[in-house]
């Protein structure tokens, strides 16, 4: 992965210096002897060579120098004035040396991506750790989504047959409604009717003579909650006398009887115990 930021930056780097040097020669060896030029075009190319190798070494350490970063911009900037300054001053392909003016510049913003990339590159224990964490948290979302679906189409499942159920109740409400509606008409209409108290009157007026009887409709309305009938019939035995009678009709077959058995036994002898009492008392002399 290191390999991806570097060599374009490296190469970039040298078809840069190459550049401003070979320019640099061409431009200045008509004024100047060409080892001077050569010098010149060495020097610009050392100054930005030095102060990349400087950064390198910082960012090696985990420092960073904003002077030397600086130092480092501007002879990039000079390069790139140089071959800008050439490309305005040649007669022919100005176009094509303008287009070429940006590679110091160029070269210089890779080693900065190098640099960004280097001071955020993790070990790869650390990468397999996050992947493994955001394998984790994918899981668990999914699990979640499959849940949450199955909750859904369980509430929807359940609430269509509540509806349906509460539908059907409704129906079978409205036709017992008819029903009653009718039964009740037609009861109406036969008391109500002349040939009713005259049939009434001659069946019973050989029973009850004189009397002519009045046929009224039970009332059909709320009706008083009657008393809850208590648990136990008759007096009540003491847990001694109920634990004789539970032994004696447990064990009045071989093997013992069962507890269903014995209380089958016990109401059918016409005992009265609740429930509570008749197996308490089975657990003490079973």
């Amino acid at each position: 992965m290191r390999a991806k930021t570097v060599l374009p930056a490296v190469a970039m780097t040298a078809v840069s210096m190459v550049l401003t040097l070979a320019v640099v020669v061409m431009w200045l060896g008509t004024a100047v002897p060409w080892p001077v030029a050569v010098v010149v075009g060495l020097g610009i190319d050392g100054g930005w060579l030095a102060t990349l190798a400087y950064e390198r070494r910082l960012a090696a350490q985990g420092d960073h120098n904003r002077a030397v970063t600086a130092v480092g911009w501007s002879f990039g900037l000079i390069a790139t004035g140089v071959l800008v300054a050439h490309a305005l001053t040649v007669e022919h392909s100005a176009g094509a040396w303008l287009a070429v003016a940006w590679l110091p510049i160029a070269a210089k913003a890779l080693w900065l991506v190098h640099g960004l990339w280097e001071r955020t590159a993790l070990t790869s224990v650390a990468l397999d750790a996050i992947r493994g964490i955001q394998q984790e948290a994918r899981d668990e979302a999914a699990v979640a989504r499959a849940r949450l679906r199955a909750e859904a189409t369980t509430e929807e499942t359940r609430l269509t047959t509540v509806t349906e159920a509460g539908a059907r109740v409704a129906r079978v409400q409205a036709r017992t409604a008819q029903t009653l509606a009718g039964a009740w008409s037609t009861l109406e209409t036969a008391r109500a009717g002349e040939e009713t108290g005259r049939a009434l009157t001659s069946v019973t007026s050989r029973v009850t003579p004189g009397v002519t009887p009045y046929w009224e409709l039970p009332v059909w309305g709320p009706s008083e909650p009657v008393a809850a009938r208590s648990l136990e019939v008759g007096p009540a035995l003491t847990d001694e006398a109920l634990d004789v009678v539970v032994d004696e009709i447990r064990t009045s077959e071989t093997p013992a009887l069962s507890y269903r058995e014995m209380a089958s036994r016990f109401r059918a002898a016409g005992h009265s115990a609740s429930e509570v009492r008749l197996r308490a008392a089975w657990k003490r002399v079973a």
